[in-house]
């Protein structure tokens, strides 16, 4: 019996929070919901190949860069359409503007930061096609148990 062989891509990796050394195993445990209370609970290690996923105290810090940019642009989008399709004048559509805008990144708020994670990983990880015969890197001298979680 053959093993099935994930064919996926680094944008779909990514896209759907997927471990970046193997791109089989998901790096968070719960899925994505408009609650925050376990949106960002994540695995300590990659179910399918081990691969740490906080690579150092602190690790997830630039993810808010990351998002950051990712709501500028979400913000220009829905900006640029509202102008073309709607109109933007002084009156009251600037308005419904931000108030629509700010609905849309309230909604999307949880993808986002699960996404910039995903997006961050992926940056410091890179992809090892034959994962099953090489060990992950080792962090362990970058981790200290005594700080992990204290953000």
């Amino acid at each position: 019996m053959s093993e099935k062989k994930v064919n996926r891509g680094y944008l779909a990796s990514t896209l759907g929070c997927h471990c970046p050394r193997c791109r089989e195993g998901k790096l968070f445990k719960n899925q994505a919901t408009l609650g925050v209370n376990k949106n960002l609970e994540m695995y300590k290690s990659c179910p399918v190949c081990g691969q740490i996923t906080e690579l150092e105290v602190g690790f997830y810090y630039g993810t808010s860069y990351v998002s950051y940019a990712m709501t500028v642009a979400i913000s220009v989008s829905t900006f640029v359409a509202w102008w073309v399709l709607i109109g933007i004048s002084t009156e009251m559509h600037l308005f419904y503007w931000l108030g629509a805008n700010a609905l849309i990144l309230f909604v999307l708020q949880s993808r986002l930061m699960r996404l910039s994670r995903s997006l961050w990983i992926s940056w410091f990880v890179k992809f090892d096609a034959d994962w099953k015969e090489n060990q992950p890197e080792d962090f362990s001298e970058r981790l200290n148990a005594d700080q992990a979680g204290n953000w």
